[in-house]
């Protein structure tokens, strides 16, 4: 590539070390680090933001077609089927977008911990290759949950609750809300009997709780969890008190 009017050449050996150079002067680096953390925080927050949407679609979803189910005795229960499968695909685009949400979670809390938190309090980092780890992660960036702990998660705090009234609303529909035939009649589907239904329904559920709470290594990266609320000031106001 040839050199522009003013002389610079982006290929030099002086151009190409340009991040090299920001890596060992400290007043460089310093000064590259908070346009770098706002970055992240950017897309941790544009993810979130993608994660709420599939959430607000999913809840109005729901409302929607137990309106619909519930408007008159003549409306079938296999709409809340229906329902259930849309929550199932609602539930796959989170998990998918999730993953990526903590992927950008994990590099500011990353930044977080050893760069911000030594800066108030310099204790040392808590990871001592977190540069490393860094540069690493920018150069062949990688999920840092799993599947099954993505859905797992989403499931425990989002989607088992709507999939739970979805199904309760359907048990209430072939039952409560339709007293004029058995809920065997009810519930069935074309070709398909309602106690088989009602069968697959239990397995669904029983299937959802299982992976609700599967056992397994957290992952995902967030202390919050097992700390009791308010405990952070305890310490500094038992002090005062004893002054």
């Amino acid at each position: 590539m040839s050199q522009g009017d003013d002389g610079f050449d982006p290929m030099s050996d002086e151009a190409r070390e340009i991040g090299e150079r920001a890596a060992t002067d400290p007043d460089d680096f310093l000064s590259l680090l908070p346009h770098f953390y706002r970055g992240e925080v950017s897309q941790m927050n544009a993810a979130q933001d993608r994660i709420d949407r599939t959430t607000d679609w999913a809840i109005a979803l729901m409302g929607a077609i137990l309106s619909v189910v519930f408007s008159s005795p003549d409306m079938p229960a296999y709409l809340l089927l229906v329902g259930l499968v849309a929550l199932c695909t609602f539930l796959a685009f989170e998990v998918r977008r999730y993953r990526f949400y903590d992927l950008w979670r994990s590099r500011v809390r990353l930044m977080q911990e050893d760069i911000f938190a030594s800066a108030f309090d310099p204790l040392g980092p808590e990871h001592d290759d977190w540069r490393v780890e860094m540069s690493d992660d920018l150069r062949h960036p990688t999920f840092k949950v799993s599947v099954l702990e993505a859905l797992s998660r989403r499931l425990r705090r989002v989607y088992g609750l709507l999939l739970t009234v979805v199904g309760i609303a359907w048990v209430c529909k072939v039952t409560l809300f339709t007293p004029e035939a058995d809920w065997q009649e009810a519930a069935e589907l074309p070709g398909i009997s309602g106690l088989v239904v009602a069968g697959a329904l239990a397995l669904f559920f029983a299937v959802v709780v299982v992976l609700a709470y599967w056992p397994a290594d957290r992952r995902a990266k967030g202390e919050i969890h097992g700390a009791r609320p308010g405990e952070w000031k305890d310490e500094d106001d038992d002090d005062e008190e004893l002054e």
